[in-house]
């Protein structure tokens, strides 16, 4: 905790005593917000093309101007790509996902045919065995 930010930490207590943090208390930290913030501001002129969440950032780009989209696309990973390295933001390139039709997103997959569920997070329920009977019906419903 910062010295200069501990009176922002106080809180009263029942015995109406005020109490301050001189450490970062749990749910106080709030990096993942913050970094937000400073990706969303930084890509904000690019927004129709980058939009991010957290620390993921999605590029997507369609024909235009007599360029396929393939060419589109090189533009705009080019111009996010050097905008992050100017402000000193990195990508590890382990996770990059370049130039794909579909990309696996909190839980789905997402293309430029839609939204559907990523086959890997629903196998449990699509293997689920079918109750034969009353007692195994209500065994799976519960």
């Amino acid at each position: 905790m910062r010295e200069q930010d501990i009176p922002y930490t106080a809180v009263s207590t029942p015995s109406g005593m005020l109490w301050e943090w001189l450490v970062m208390s749990q749910g106080l930290s709030n990096a993942p917000a913050t970094f937000n913030r400073c990706v969303t501001n930084l890509l904000r002129s690019m927004r129709n093309f980058a939009p991010s969440y957290f620390d993921d950032v999605f590029v997507h780009s369609r024909a235009m101007d007599g360029k396929s989209d393939v060419e589109v696309h090189k533009i705009h990973v080019r111009k996010v790509l050097t905008l992050t390295q100017e402000r000193k933001l990195f990508a590890n390139l382990k996770k990059c996902i370049f130039a794909a039709n579909e990309i696996p997103l909190l839980g789905c997959i997402v293309g430029k045919n839609g939204v559907h569920p990523d086959p890997e997070k629903i196998k449990a329920i699509s293997n689920w065995p079918v109750p034969v009977d009353f007692k195994g019906l209500l065994s799976s419903l519960a």
